[in-house]
């Protein structure tokens, strides 16, 4: 009896504070990211650990833990005495990654348009529609979540897990400039006529027509990223000259 009390004392304890401790880590990797896309933290700033502590109302081991989950996932630099700062890729590498999406995502479409049920296919003329919402509101973010919502569920739908990986590896590094193509209201306006394009091809489950509708939204979207950041680059030449 005596050793069934010892036992029963040392039973562990239920395991909430590892759940608790994981959902904080998850909650600040996607603050990050979402900051990350939506530019509040711009390509090549160096990040200040206070004021992200402060801003997120976290101690700095959580916040150092969900900068390793960016970094693995390209989205953060870390170097050694000299703390993180957010990627930026040159432009060699900006169009190889685009022409790489652009394939990943044509053989989704190709293969959604074949696999996609019909659930899967309401469930994307909803977020369609909530997304030309959002740009009669000159909602921006909310237009560009629900965007890749769509590319995202077309992604799944065409059920081949090694794809599905690679894409979503592929798609973490580009989703910055992907929000940032949509800046110009005539490159805004294109894409929405390509999602109207896209829409009627899974309508009409030609894999044919989605994957070459696919493949040139990204292209178009690399062109879009490639004149905004020479801009950019152009304006910080002058600052500094």
């Amino acid at each position: 009896m005596q050793n069934s009390d010892i036992d029963a004392g040392l039973t562990p304890p239920p395991l909430m504070p590892k759940v608790e401790r994981q959902r904080l880590h998850d909650t600040v990797v996607e603050h990050i990211r979402r900051f990350i896309v939506e530019g509040t933290l711009e390509p090549g700033k160096k990040l200040n650990e206070r004021e992200l502590c402060e801003t997120l109302g976290i101690s700095r081991t959580p916040l150092r833990e969900a900068l390793k989950v960016l970094a693995a996932e390209g989205l953060i630099d870390i170097e050694p005495n000299r703390g993180a700062s957010v990627s930026k890729m040159d432009e060699a590498e900006l169009r190889e990654t685009f022409e790489l999406m652009s394939g990943l995502e044509a053989f989704s479409g190709e293969l959604a348009a074949e696999r996609m049920t019909a659930v899967e296919l309401t469930e994307i003329k909803a977020l369609h529609y909530a997304m030309l919402a959002c740009r009669a509101q000159n909602d921006l973010a909310g237009y560009y979540s629900r965007n890749q919502a769509i590319h995202d569920k077309i992604n799944e739908a065409a059920r081949n897990s090694a794809l599905r990986q690679t894409y979503i590896a592929v798609n973490r590094r580009l989703q910055a400039l992907r929000f940032r193509s949509n800046f110009q209201i005539p490159k805004w306006d294109s894409a929405i006529h390509d999602h109207d394009e896209m829409l009627k091809a899974l309508e009409a489950r030609d894999g044919k027509r989605l994957s070459a509708i696919l493949r040139q939204h990204l292209l178009d979207k690399r062109d879009a990223v490639l004149q905004v950041q020479s801009r950019e680059d152009a304006a910080a030449a002058k600052l500094k000259a």
